[in-house]
């Protein structure tokens, strides 16, 4: 067979005769011959410089024309002795692509001055925030698909259907065709300008199995359910380019490593979820509890979902912070006695929201420590907050104000965000204990910490979420240290008179009084040390007889003056 490339200006081409159209021409190939050309791999190319016409410069299309005859014809109709119908397969595309470019207008809100290109400002204002811009890109691969299945019309699966093509009149199917430029990254795409003299290409023609086909067809084709937008579509382009380049660079034992990994990563994030929901909802207690720090990331997520609305973020982000909004605000309905005041009204309209801290918050030392803890660490926050807007409204350019305190409320919480999580760190300390948080949750989040960890080398990331990682596993060793410090003593009674052990047979509870009527002290453990004074002697309750050893034993309460020296 024969090859004939064509390239033009118009979409249906007729203009066989024209030499400054034909680009490249082929003949003698072999269909499924996989030892030709200069590889002996199959594949041939061409390389020249094309002529750019002014059409195209401004802002026009141009097209790629490809005809597959057999040996002896020509893809010319109008050539009647040399064209036949069911010797020609035809298929053409456009060889430009249109991308949107986008001009956001910021400036130094103090100056008013902004270091963005003057060619840039005058396009944006002739053209408006967003201008759509031909792009180029040099290489293009023509791929015939090596295949003989039997395929009959209406029964092809998509998304090969539409590269199937049947004759009409016989029912049989031409050579497959298939324009492949996944390996096309959009970093290379250039626009074509008024400055470009010419346009490189490249056109390279290869065999395809069919397997691989399937692959490209199914990675390249989009959803006919577009209701999100073209501009989704857009992004996700530039997202798969860091998976491509991840295929491309990365060694194939990483690479597979992280395939794996990342199907953990789901199961886990999963996992963290149901945990972080199942303890939230059966928690009775708030005690060890920081519920400032629940405040704390209500505002943080607040702030995130204002932030990517305001820089147009991606759909599919804005659902899952929005989502991660409302668990945040149920989390609130669960560490404080949320009520609605219908006497004193909004406006006169809506009832007014009240909260008041849960009584199990309330009495214990948990709410002494936890406003300690943010004391301490407003002594710290506030300054650099105070530096971070500074800097921020001195150095960088903003769209507005309002542009200026979610991008400084952002850039702030990303950098510092882990001082937040040091208030628990506080209380655990002041407590002595780590066993009213939700372990299973932080296990699986910090697992997935580990995880980000090697995406964020694996794949092209900000510096600055790669410092975010690190210091999360950080906090997490510090948390890990925590527990092996502070570890469960099953028979250390707490301020409620309860123990997770039977005594030792030394000193049974359900023994008779003694002759002062008085049960023995008990003894201090390693997690509450001896105070100098003996606690006061209580009077003994009458025995209830001996308990089972897995039961938990009930011992008297002890006053506020020894809990408070505890």
């Amino acid at each position: 067979m024969n090859l004939h490339v064509y390239i033009s200006e118009h979409e249906h081409f007729t203009d066989f005769n024209a030499t400054s159209a034909l680009f490249w021409e082929q003949h003698d190939l072999v269909y499924g011959d996989w030892t030709s050309g200069e590889n002996s791999d199959g594949c041939y190319e061409h390389f020249a410089e094309l002529d750019i016409p002014q059409s195209v410069q401004q802002n026009g299309s141009m097209y790629i024309h490809v005809y597959f005859t057999k040996s002896g014809f020509h893809p010319d109709p109008r050539q009647k002795a040399l064209y036949r119908r069911l010797a020609t397969v035809h298929m053409s595309r456009m060889i430009n692509k249109y991308k949107r470019r986008r001009f956001q207008k910021t400036k130094n809100l103090l100056t008013g001055e902004t270091e963005a290109d003057p060619e840039m400002i005058k396009r944006a204002e002739d053209y408006g925030p967003v201008e759509v811009i031909s792009h180029w890109h040099p290489n293009i691969t023509i791929n015939i698909v090596d295949d003989h299945t039997p395929w009959v019309k209406g029964s092809v699966p998509p998304p090969l259907d539409q590269y199937v093509k049947f004759d009409a009149v016989s029912g049989d199917y031409y050579p497959i065709i298939y324009f492949n430029d996944y390996w096309n990254l959009q970093k290379d795409y250039y626009p074509i300008n008024e400055s470009l003299a010419s346009l490189p290409l490249r056109v390279s023609f290869c065999p395809l199995s069919l397997w691989r086909w399937q692959l490209y067809a199914a990675q390249s084709t989009k959803s006919p359910w577009n209701f999100l937008g073209d501009e989704l579509y857009e992004q996700s382009d530039e997202e798969q380019d860091s998976v491509k380049v991840a295929l491309l660079e990365t060694n194939p034992y990483l690479l597979a490593l992280t395939i794996i990994v990342s199907i953990v990563h789901s199961v886990f994030e999963f996992l963290a979820f149901k945990n972080d929901i199942q303890f939230w909802n059966s928690r009775q207690s708030l005690e060890g509890l920081s519920v400032r720090s629940v405040f704390f990331g209500v505002f943080q997520s607040f702030v995130v979902l204002l932030y990517i609305l305001d820089n147009e973020t991606n759909f599919v982000v804005q659902v899952s912070v929005f989502i991660g909004v409302l668990i945040d605000l149920w989390k609130i309905t669960k560490v404080m006695d949320v009520r609605l005041d219908r006497e004193h009204k909004v406006a006169g309209l809506f009832p007014r929201p009240t909260f008041k801290d849960k009584s199990t918050y309330v009495e214990s030392s948990t709410k002494v420590y936890d406003d300690m803890a943010f004391r301490y660490l407003s002594w710290i926050l506030f300054p650099l907050l105070g530096c971070y807007a500074v800097y921020s409204l001195l150095y960088l350019e903003h769209k507005g104000w309002y542009s200026w305190v979610l991008s400084m409320l952002y850039g702030f919480l990303l950098t510092f965000g882990f001082i937040t999580m040091t208030p628990q760190l506080f209380i655990n300390y002041k407590l002595k204990s780590v066993a009213h948080l939700p372990w299973r949750m932080l296990t699986y989040k910090a697992l997935n910490t580990f995880i980000d960890d090697l995406f964020a080398f694996v794949i092209k990331m900000p510096v600055m979420y790669r410092i975010g990682c690190l210091r999360d596993d950080v906090v997490f060793f510090i948390y890990l240290y925590q527990r092996w410090i502070y570890r469960v003593d099953p028979t250390r009674v707490n301020e409620f008179g309860m123990s997770g052990e039977a005594p030792t047979a030394a000193t049974p509870v359900a023994e008779a009084p003694t002759a002062a009527g008085v049960l023995p002290a008990v003894p201090a453990t390693p997690t509450a040390p001896a105070t100098e004074e003996a606690p006061t002697p209580l009077p003994a309750k009458p025995s209830q007889g001996a308990s089972s050893a897995s039961e938990p034993q009930e011992a008297p309460p002890k006053p506020a003056e020894d809990k408070k020296r505890d």
